[in-house]
């Protein structure tokens, strides 16, 4: 691993020492973006991997994009911006702008959402993503889409398609552009985007085009492209092992599967139903005696080898498959292909994996769900990287970089791992630990919550201008505002749950308004203020973050500790410590946003201070420990630089 240390201010520029072949889109350039530039081209000229970690702010996605977009250019490679947020897309739709009117150069760029997000047919946001493949599937098989059909003719381009696919290649354009022109025409802007994809140089898309293998081989047939000839850049890469996970894993709950027994009914499906109520009293066997809220582990066989004694598993899962498909021509999903689906992950791997039954309370109703939850992202990624020609993962929070290198399944002899130095001047931010409170599970009561609000409204009273409050849950928030409401002095802001991207917007806007007189965002760590929002200059002044946004102890987290302790002897540090650092490491990354910026990061909480959790703060950082933070606050604002 190679440290960068900050050698030079970051408006110092070296714009006369850039390669005059490199297709960089600004006149000048960082130093750091300089140092990003020449490591992405070693490893590139190497065929190696790269573990990029450098701070917010820097300009990593046009290094990036420079750098990658010259080498593939001269290569014959394709280049793969994946991200997890639809902001970012823009980013890198309008780097790529600038690059081809900057350098006058002829190159394809595709942008691609999910396609459910892409789709032109009334309602379909309703269905999941599994449910609206279903539907998209039978919908066009059965000649029912009037856009499919106006782009192909007998599985070819139609006079159409053709027409439109050559209106949007003749410029760069964002997903929502596309989707409005394709509206214009009548056609499906995601076929229309798959054609563009063919001829494309760059691709921008979610990590799941990449690192969902089911999602991944679509768009790679499709498209024509192949991972060896690939190089992967992952934006925001400390979410990918997460997300990983996430689609990786599975659940068959008692609501899923009274769905699924109405659906039969419904359609009198006489033999399906019975196979289907005896999954249910599976299910129900299966939880035992547990209470709400108890989870245990299951074996594979135990649930194969019950529903074998029914009928035989695989002859299940073909016979509601069936079902489900008769049913998708009445209707635009089944609940039915849902318990088939599952049916069919169960038989997978046990390495990497955990089976858990649990019993949840919700709306007064007892849930039982069975879990096959991933614990291992490598079992799905490590197959997926050693394919490409190289994979850069880059992020402002990937420390510890071994960390990701291990659990992504990254080999240590091909992978270069680079850690950049924090070029803002340190003299521009104060971090102070206050380890006066804490949110510990065993020490929550109205004294400890009265306490946290007091010590939030002390901060952010002595800030001039606008402050963010981390929380690490909604409910804790809700606790903490009851007495924090009298306290504060500045107009309060409530991150609600499930923002739609609208929403989050208009709030933020309005939150913005403020920056003269003050105001507070009451916000959740991993919601929707957590990152990829950019507050520069005087917009954001303070941020506190309540707390260590631990896992739930649940069996799950659990599992998760002990199979990275087998396989890494670092269980409690992968597992548990780190995740939650690097989460609030992203709240902090609000505050300081350019090399002019000035503000005050607090991190509340008495565990901050313990060597088992201070030990991860970057040394970079330069956190102090206060007990009288006010205090330090006025001193840091009162200086003159």
């Amino acid at each position: 691993m190679t440290t960068h240390l900050n050698k030079f201010p970051l408006s110092e520029t070296m714009a006369n020492e850039l390669p005059p072949d490199l297709l960089f889109p600004h006149n000048e350039i960082r130093p750091i973006q300089k140092d990003v530039i020449e490591d992405i081209q070693k490893a590139l000229i190497n065929k190696e991997h790269i573990i990029l970690h450098a701070p917010t702010g820097l300009g990593k996605s046009a290094a990036a994009l420079s750098a990658t977009l010259t080498f593939a250019l001269k290569n014959n490679l394709t280049v793969f911006f994946l991200t997890s947020r639809h902001t970012q897309h823009e980013i890198a739709i309008r780097t790529l702008k600038e690059i081809k009117e900057k350098f006058n150069v002829d190159f394809t760029v595709g942008d691609i959402i999910g396609k459910k997000w892409m789709c032109l047919f009334p309602a379909v946001e309703e269905l999941s993503s599994g449910e609206f493949t279903e539907f998209c599937k039978a919908t066009v098989e059965a000649g029912k889409c009037e856009f499919y059909t106006n782009v192909r003719t007998n599985f070819k381009l139609s006079v159409q398609g053709q027409k439109t696919l050559g209106e949007v290649k003749q410029n760069i354009h964002h997903a929502e552009e596309i989707i409005n022109i394709s509206r214009q025409d009548n056609v499906c802007p995601y076929e229309i985007t798959l054609e563009m994809l063919k001829d494309a140089s760059v691709i921008v898309g979610d990590y799941s085009y990449i690192f969902h293998p089911m999602i991944s081989e679509v768009l790679l047939r499709k498209t024509g492209k192949t991972l060896d000839k690939a190089i992967v850049i992952v934006d925001e890469g400390h979410n990918l092992p997460n997300r990983i996970r996430s689609s990786a894993s599975l659940r068959l709950s008692s609501i899923m599967m009274k769905n699924a027994i109405k659906e039969a009914q419904k359609y009198q499906y006489k033999e399906t139903l019975d196979t289907l109520v005896t999954i249910q009293n599976i299910l129900s066997s299966l939880s035992g005696s547990l209470f709400p809220g108890q989870q245990k582990l299951v074996k594979k066989d135990e649930f194969i080898k019950a529903l074998d004694e029914f009928k035989a598993y695989d002859k299940t899962i073909d016979d509601l498959n069936f079902i489900a498909e008769a049913v998708r021509q009445l209707q635009k999903k089944s609940a039915i292909g849902g318990v088939a689906k599952f049916l069919e992950a169960w038989k997978g791997s046990s390495e990497g994996f955990a089976r858990i039954v649990e019993i949840t309370r919700l709306q007064n109703e007892d849930m039982i769900a069975l879990n096959y939850k991933c614990l291992d992202p490598a079992v799905v990624a490590k197959q997926i990287i050693d394919q490409t020609y190289a994979t850069i993962i880059m992020s402002g929070t990937l420390t510890p970089t071994n960390m990701y290198r291990d659990i992504l399944g990254f080999s240590k002899e091909n992978t270069m791992e680079e850690v950049y130095d924090n070029p803002f001047p340190e003299k521009n931010r104060l971090c102070l630990v206050v380890p006066k409170t804490t949110t510990k599970f065993t020490e929550r009561n109205e004294q400890q919550f009265n306490a946290i609000a007091q010590e939030c409204a002390a901060v952010i009273n002595a800030v001039k201008g606008n402050s963010i409050i981390f929380f690490p849950s909604y409910a804790l928030r809700d606790h903490v505002a009851k007495y924090f409401s009298t306290a504060s002095k500045k107009t309060i802001f409530h991150e609600m749950p499930n923002l739609s991207k609208e929403d989050k917007t208009e709030v933020l806007e309005r939150f913005k308004a403020y920056k003269a007189t003050g105001a507070v965002l009451l916000a959740i760590v991993s919601g929707s203020y957590g990152e990829g929002i950019d507050l520069p200059g005087d917009l954001l002044n303070c941020v506190v973050v309540v707390g260590l946004p631990l896992l739930t102890p649940d069996l799950e987290t659990k599992q998760l500790i002990d199979y990275f302790e087998r396989k890494f002897k670092r269980g409690w540090d992968y597992g548990y410590v780190f995740p939650a650092f690097n989460k609030i490491l992203q709240n902090a990354g609000r505050c300081i946003r350019t090399e002019t910026d000035r503000g005050v990061i607090v991190f509340l909480d008495e565990r901050y201070a313990w060597p088992m959790y201070s030990r991860c703060f970057p040394e970079d950082l330069h956190v102090e420990m206060s007990t009288e933070p006010e205090v330090d606050m006025q001193l840091f604002f009162g200086k003159k630089y």
